[in-house]
Parts: structure tokens; C-alpha cells; sequence
């Protein structure tokens, strides 16, 4: 007899993603954006990696993107995943170039229908009353 997959533990909200992960659970995504080289970035976290300015805020996303690389996985790496298998995990690639890891849902994991430069859309999975993951499914 198998137990139930463990529940997935939710990412903890710090300080610099407090505003992220409140827009996440109402539906939204945001990113950072660095006012001092106009570039966007994930993370959230407030010094810009490419410029390592102070100076950033927040911009509000179309929750459009593209996959710029993706894996499927057929072995959980932790228990929590085990009953998700296979699964796609991806990196996608918004308008302006900023980039998130994340997972493709609703699409047949084989390489023959998941292509990079295919075009995805947020869409949010509640963890808890605190968390609401954003998942990326292809545009139809």
C-alpha cells in the first residue's frame, strides 16, 4: 500500500516578494523592473542583476510568454511530486527578456507537441490560503 504524495511545501514570502506573491494570489503577475537600465527581471529582489541599481520598481505583466527551454521529468526528484509525473518544467521568457523557471500545465508532456519559442499564458494554482503559484499553459 502506497501513502499520498506529501503535500508541496509553499515557497515562504520574504520582505522583497511580500507584493509578488500577494499579486499572484490575486490572479496577477508582476515583475521587477529596473528603472535605471529599463530592463525586467524575476526574482523579485530589489538590487537589478544586470545593473546592480537601487532604483527598480514593479510592472505589472500580460501573463504572456514563450518557452525558452523545458525538460520532462518521469522520476520525482521528492516525494511531494511522485503522483505528478510525468510533468514539464520550463523556463519562460517574457516580452523585454526577463525569465522564470516554472511548469507547463495543460499540454501532453512529448517533445513532440512542447517547442521552444511556443507561446504561454499565466494561469495560478492555490497552495494555501497564502500562495498561488503561477503555471504557464500553451496559448490556444
Amino acid at each position: 500500500m502506497t501513502q499520498p504524495a506529501p503535500r508541496i511545501t509553499p515557497p515562504v514570502p520574504q520582505p522583497e516578494s511580500d507584493f509578488y506573491w500577494e499579486k499572484c494570489k490575486q490572479g496577477e503577475l508582476w515583475l521587477r523592473h529596473c528603472r535605471a537600465c529599463d530592463r525586467s527581471y524575476f526574482y523579485p529582489r530589489d538590487i537589478c542583476p544586470c545593473c546592480f541599481s537601487r532604483d527598480t520598481d514593479w510592472v505589472k505583466t500580460d501573463g504572456k510568454a514563450v518557452v525558452h527551454t523545458f525538460a520532462i521529468v518521469h522520476r520525482s526528484p521528492v516525494p511531494a511530486f511522485r503522483d505528478k509525473v510525468p510533468y514539464v518544467t520550463a523556463v519562460v521568457e517574457f516580452e523585454g527578456g526577463a525569465r522564470m523557471a516554472t511548469n507547463l500545465v495543460e499540454v501532453e508532456p512529448d517533445p513532440a507537441v512542447i517547442k521552444c519559442g511556443m507561446p504561454v499564458e499565466v494561469v495560478f494554482e492555490e497552495l494555501d490560503e497564502k500562495i498561488s503559484l503561477p503555471y504557464f499553459r500553451p496559448i490556444s
